[in-house]
């Protein structure tokens, strides 16, 4: 892989804003940003996303192109967490092992936002529907983990499974939702709906980016205090299996013609790992699985491979298959 794909990634301001955000915590300085400014800036992101994401769908329409890709996109969210839950009970229990598959199934919707920014600061185009595949790619995981849990975990045979409840906190959780509700509104209204709301969500997009990645890498900072209780199996996993993910999202990408942005989206999605909607779906419906096992993972080495390394790699992968 050439160095100047790492440095132009590493080289991006909000990029290095999370890492500011890091040597902060390292060098134990006050700095932190008030609440609920983060939960701001996480709405702020998903809404802009979806919009545009919108926007550029209700341009392309659907036709077999999008369709394939997003089909794909669902298939790598119900795989993923399937062999990741076989892989994780070598060493683990069933309650962890369903955690931790569920995260690694899921998205990172910020890490999709920063392949986003790294494309467009090369030029290289994508379809605006991979958003509708990230947003189709969040809930299987969390599906399929709480299905393994019922299915697998010894004691949970004589608890009566709330399916309800999981199918709503799967499907209706915020970030979905929103998600979803943003990318409804940007293909209805459409080119006149994006202008008039691009001064806050399109010029502003990439100064909000910074925000949040700042306020990710002091979290990120304090999360890896924690991975000593992890163990060097769940750090291996959490920096392999992403590189697995995205490699093999790469391979169906390329068997099935995706073009190259769009094949690089779905290998950033397949290879990143949720912190957000996974682990507070884990809360609530797996509580014996230990928080302190899979948010460290996701958050503290997963995360940060993947913004700083892990989108220059896939990009050189693909770009060596796609020309």
């Amino acid at each position: 892989m050439s160095f100047d794909l790492v440095l132009q990634n590493i080289l991006n301001p909000p990029i290095l804003f999370f890492f500011l955000g890091m040597l902060a915590v390292f060098l134990k300085s006050d700095l932190s940003i008030p609440q609920p400014l983060p939960k701001l800036f996480s709405l702020y992101l998903l809404i802009a996303i979806g919009l545009h994401g919108g926007y550029e769908l209700s341009k392309s329409g659907l036709d077999i192109g999008v369709l394939k890709a997003l089909l794909l996109a669902i298939a790598m969210a119900v795989i993923v967490p399937i062999y990741s839950y076989f892989i994780l009970k070598i060493k683990l229990d069933t309650y962890n092992a369903v955690a931790i598959a569920a995260t690694f199934g899921s998205i990172s919707a910020v890490t999709f936002i920063t392949g986003i920014t790294y494309l467009q600061n090369i030029g290289v185009e994508y379809g605006g529907y991979m958003v509708a595949a990230m947003t189709l790619m969040e809930s299987p995981a969390i599906v399929i983990g709480l299905i393994f849990a019922a299915l697998f975990a010894k004691d949970s045979k004589e608890e009566k499974t709330d399916w309800k409840e999981i199918l709503r906190e799967a499907f209706l959780n915020p970030s979905v939702f929103l998600l979803i509700g943003a990318l409804i509104i940007g293909m209805s209204t459409g080119e006149k709906g994006w202008h008039s709301m691009e001064p806050l969500f399109g010029t502003l997009f990439k100064g909000f980016l910074a925000f949040f990645l700042l306020d990710m890498g002091l979290v990120a900072a304090r999360k890896i205090y924690e991975l000593k209780k992890v163990g060097f199996f769940l750090i291996a996993f959490a920096l392999v299996m992403p590189i697995f993910n995205a490699s093999l999202g790469i391979l169906l990408a390329y068997i099935f013609e995706l073009s190259k942005g769009d094949a690089f989206l779905l290998a950033l999605l397949s290879g990143s790992a949720s912190y957000i909607a996974v682990p507070a779906a884990m809360r609530l419906s797996v509580p014996q699985a230990n928080p302190g096992l899979y948010l460290p993972l996701s958050l503290a080495i997963t995360f940060p491979f993947n913004i700083s390394l892990g989108i220059p790699l896939y990009y050189f992968i693909i770009n060596t298959f796609w020309g």
